[in-house]
């Protein structure tokens, strides 16, 4: 399978951040100082994305064909959840949904840099900023619910 594959695979997951994305509810929302600028989410997740297409690739093209269901099934599995995010806290405005969500989704990407790394240790490594943002990103989240406990 080419890189074009994974990387068309994660545009697609992706794309829920393009539907659902920060509109004025999220604009009205208190959020912590430490709240980035919205163009800095853009960015990192456009890099992110490209290492997670890269680092899906790189599995697929090493792994011997009956070990590659559990990597991918996993892999599948952290991109479902990556997806599920902003429908559930943009789309559906549950901030304590999206909490919970993205505590599953930081332990799909633990769990799929543990398996990929005998597999291809690059792999691997090229998920952890990965799993650092969407750290960054609980925080962020659990603050915002805390500070609009009302709202949500």
């Amino acid at each position: 399978m080419s890189l074009a594959v994974f990387l068309i695979c994660v545009m697609l997951v992706a794309s829920s951040g393009a539907l659902f994305k920060p509109d004025d509810w999220y604009r009205a929302l208190a959020k912590p100082g430490w709240t980035p600028p919205d163009w800095v989410f853009g960015a990192g997740w456009t890099l992110l994305y490209v290492m997670i297409a890269i680092a899906g690739w790189r599995v697929w093209e090493r792994a011997e064909a009956d070990a590659l269901l559990l990597p991918m099934a996993v892999y599948a599995v952290q991109l479902a959840l990556n997806a599920g995010w902003s429908a559930i806290f943009f789309g559906l405005k549950r901030m304590d949904w999206a909490m919970a969500e993205v505590l599953c989704l930081w332990t799909a990407i633990g769990a799929n840099i543990l398996i990929f790394h005998p597999i291809d240790p690059v792999a691997a490594w090229l998920l952890v900023p990965y799993l650092a943002w969407v750290t960054f990103a609980a925080a962020l989240n659990l603050a915002v619910w805390q500070l609009n406990r009302s709202s949500s």
